[in-house]
């Protein structure tokens, strides 16, 4: 993906693309999977971590990153085109694969609409799947 097209993107998601946010995005979109902050960081030895910290949360905040939480470990993937700064709109499948430890959004099933009771405030759903990746089956 061209500059143009990754700078076009976060404009689109108001958010200034300065050069680490435009190699950030970059990165991510290289990803078949859910990242790490580690992970990130690793791909960026000679960068200021808080300066990576600082980006991520920004793209999960215009929603441009949702969030997964396994293990204690919080994971990052690309936002689907219709999240926003208000709401993420992806709700969706996370697998995550025993073998290689991977988590893969498995956006193509989604989660049916969940009727909470009367005075609770619903935020967030994630669910999330365990077993073998067909990476790793083969």
């Amino acid at each position: 993906m061209s500059m143009d097209k990754l700078e076009k993107q976060l404009t689109d998601k108001k958010i200034n693309p300065t050069a680490m946010r435009l190699l950030i995005l970059k990165f991510l979109k290289q990803q078949n999977g859910a990242v790490s902050l580690a992970d990130i960081e690793s791909s960026f030895e000679q960068s200021d971590r808080v300066t990576i910290y600082r980006t991520v949360k920004t793209f999960e905040s215009k929603g441009l990153l949702h969030s997964i939480t396994t293990n204690n470990v919080t994971q990052y993937a690309l936002c689907s085109q219709e999240c926003d700064a208000n709401s993420h709109h992806d709700t969706h499948l996370h697998f995550v694969c025993s073998s290689c430890k991977k988590t893969i959004c498995l956006t193509q099933v989604s989660i049916p609409q969940i009727e909470i009771p009367q005075g609770f405030q619903l935020d967030d759903i994630e669910i999330v799947a365990k077993g073998i990746c067909r990476e790793c089956k083969s």
